[in-house]
């Protein structure tokens, strides 16, 4: 159950949506796990069977969140109890080491053989290729040994192994902490598990380790689990956690593209997506990495599963970073999809007493979706539904080529000049050249999160435009600091 992420009713991941439709909607259920483990999708036998199953998981994985160390602890040995009965195959309560690597599986430990090996012969104090008794609890104990925290707690404690208030308080200033005798008696009242040694305000090794490794002696400060800064600023003001090719599950070669990848990016914490956008089958726009044996998913798949969990975490604005590669015509669709799927929760206007000159907040933002992408001329004198941009990927792209290679950075220009050429006198007076074409209807949802060529730091300090951003290369991004940091 600890590792059960969440659980989903009805036809909610991609497997059940793409194979489940031989299966009622209200039988299906999916368990998602934490890490890179795959999602689990099941069908029960029927709807009060399914509906039993959620929220019987559910309540589970609520009481586990609400347990305490302690009462963690208090359960383990009726649990490891049930398991070494299971995993003693013939009941005669001694194990063989074959039946303590079944026990070991049963419990979620992978272990290597020879180490497990190595221990089981250690404990094996009788020499008869079983353990029973004392040597089974020397071994289950050895499992949960921290020697770098035995090291720690005999270091602080001294010779008498036993940590004192004071000599808790000293480990705590160590660590940076302003801490009190009071705060070390307080800790030790809550982790200790020794009923005496709580009372005298002491501290055993077991209650040190269980501090240690609760989230109150976690790295990370607990206060900050919930937003605590301003978040009234500019939302450039910020750092934005991001995700790139946000669709692969593996390597970025041959690995699966699949919407899960984008729940779990969301539900990690992630407020800055990307889609690669190709031209698809039936006239549906597809993502995945371009030029590669990667699978593809719908652009219409991925945007719902953005729908459905895109504030799930955090209230915060998502941003959608398209690479385009589609054709007026599939753009059209992309946004026509984004409008009809995402409704109110698409950004597709400045908001309303909002100074142009400056981006709004993540504050005034939350539950929107940006779209960051290239946006059409205000003033564009061709056929309206035509125009060429340079997309500012394509752009670094090309400059690193021309760095590398004189040569090449000849013949992109002879292509250029020998080709169709559009030019835009923007505020920046930037010559766009050619470049995949931007439809109108996609255009127009692009507002706060312009992708342009970057002008240049003189000039962008000049001519601040804070809807407009632009994407660099390592390479750039490392000459710009040696050259204007």
């Amino acid at each position: 159950v600890m590792h059960v992420e969440g659980v989903r009713e009805g036809h909610q991941s991609e497997g059940l949506r793409k194979y489940g439709a031989a299966f009622p909607e209200r039988h299906c259920f999916t368990l998602v796990f934490k890490g890179k483990r795959k999602n689990l999708d099941l069908a029960a036998r029927g709807e009060e069977d399914a509906r039993h199953w959620v929220q019987g998981l559910t309540k589970l994985m609520g009481r586990l969140q609400a347990m305490s160390q302690a009462e963690k602890l208090d359960q383990y040995p009726f649990w490891i109890h049930g398991v070494l009965q299971r995993a003693d195959r013939n009941k005669d309560n001694k194990m063989s080491f074959r039946e303590v690597k079944s026990m070991l599986r049963m419990i979620n430990i992978d272990m290597d053989d020879v180490y497990a090996y190595k221990l089981f012969k250690e404990c094996d104090r009788s020499g008869d290729e079983r353990l029973e008794g004392w040597e089974l609890e020397e071994f289950c104990r050895r499992l949960l040994r921290r020697p770098e925290l035995e090291e720690l707690f005999g270091r602080y404690s001294g010779e008498d192994q036993v940590l004192s208030a004071e000599e808790l308080r000293d480990f705590l200033r160590d660590q940076g902490e302003d801490a009190s005798l009071r705060q070390a008696r307080a800790i030790i009242r809550t982790y200790e598990l020794n009923e005496k040694a709580r009372q005298q305000d002491l501290m055993m090794l077991d209650g040190f380790m269980m501090y240690l490794l609760s989230a109150a002696g976690d790295i990370f400060n607990q206060e900050h689990t919930k937003v605590h800064q301003d978040m009234s600023q500019p939302l450039c003001h910020y750092f934005i956690s991001s995700s790139h090719n946000t669709y692969l599950t593996r390597n970025q070669i041959g690995g699966t593209s699949s919407t899960e990848a984008y729940v779990r990016a969301l539900m990690a914490g992630c407020r800055c997506v990307e889609l690669d956008c190709w031209e698809g089958s039936d006239g549906e726009p597809v993502v995945y990495h371009g030029h590669t044996l990667t699978s593809k998913i719908l652009f219409r798949d991925v945007i719902e599963s953005i729908r459905d969990y895109a504030f799930k975490q955090s209230p915060y604005p998502v941003i959608l970073s398209l690479e385009n590669h589609c054709g007026l015509e599939q753009q059209a669709t992309m946004a026509r999809h984004m409008k009809a799927i995402l409704g109110d929760m698409l950004l597709t206007q400045p908001l309303e007493g909002q100074d142009p000159h400056d981006l709004p907040s993540p504050e005034q933002l939350k539950g929107k979706v940006l779209v960051k992408g290239k946006k059409l001329p205000e003033l564009w004198h061709e056929p309206p539904d035509v125009a060429s941009l340079l997309d500012p990927e394509e752009e670094e792209e090309e400059e690193e080529e021309e760095e590398e290679d004189e040569k090449l950075q000849e013949r992109s220009s002879r292509r250029v000049r020998g080709s169709p050429m559009v030019v835009v006198l923007g505020d920046h007076g930037v010559l766009a050249k050619d470049a995949s074409q931007v439809a109108p209807e996609l255009s127009a949802v692009v507002v706060y999160c312009q992708a342009v060529p970057f002008p240049g730091l003189a000039h962008a300090l000049r001519h601040p435009r804070p809807c407009e951003m632009s994407s660099f290369s390592e390479r750039k991004a490392r000459k710009l600091i040696k050259e204007e940091g």
